[in-house]
């Protein structure tokens, strides 16, 4: 029987127990409000009011006690500045777990675990959730995609403006070879009414020389 241990195993091993605590203790720091499991929020509890008290002391020794729970410089430099200085006049029970109900997929229990003197507001940032969200995924795909395609066309157009200007090229040079007969067909003189009687009086002249 387990008396007096009061160890939470979360089913996992103790270094794995380990790494996602200091886990669920860095995203709380950064984001001041986290959704996870019941379980899970009553694990890290206590120990997320541990390095609040190490916060409010202050001195390099706390510091270097915080890093190795956390495993988190910069973690540990906002819990220093901005939570433990606002949990300055509370002498404990420094988080607050709201329960959310039951999971849908496999009706886990589920809560919110934020900062008591930290509040956050629904709309102001967004609740960390455990699921990645495959947003980010499918507009990096999508961005990807529009470049792929700017760059084949892009590829493509030097191409095709060789082969539109050959295509006119050819073009101009059959229109010039159509419009050289018609010219010279347009060069011939049309006969005027000053030409033809021009050759009648030659006949008459010619006639009146010949002999009777």
């Amino acid at each position: 029987m387990r008396h007096q241990r009061k160890t939470v195993k979360l089913q996992r091993r103790a270094d794995h127990r380990r790494a996602l605590l200091a886990n669920l203790l860095c995203s709380l720091i950064r984001h001041r409000r986290i959704r996870t499991t019941l379980a899970k929020a009553k694990a890290m509890r206590p120990l997320a009011d541990k390095l609040v008290t190490l916060g409010k002391r202050g001195d390099l020794h706390s510091r270097r006690l915080a890093i190795a729970k956390v495993r988190d410089k910069d973690a540990v430099k906002i819990l220093f500045a901005t939570i433990a200085p606002a949990a300055a006049n509370r002498q404990g029970g420094y988080t607050r777990i709201i329960k959310l109900g039951p999971r849908l997929s496999d009706s886990a229990p589920m809560a919110l675990i934020e900062w008591v003197d930290l509040p956050v507001n629904f709309g102001d940032e967004d609740v960390e959730v455990e699921v990645a969200k495959p947003e980010a995924k499918t507009k990096a795909n999508t961005e990807t995609k529009s470049e792929a395609a700017t760059d084949t066309q892009a590829a493509d157009s030097p191409a095709e403006s060789e082969a539109t200007v050959a295509e006119t090229e050819a073009g101009t040079t059959a229109e010039a070879e159509q419009a050289e007969p018609d010219a010279t067909t347009e060069a011939e003189p049309e006969p005027t009414a000053e030409g033809s009687a021009t050759e009648t009086e030659a006949a008459a002249e010619d006639e009146d020389k010949k002999p009777s």
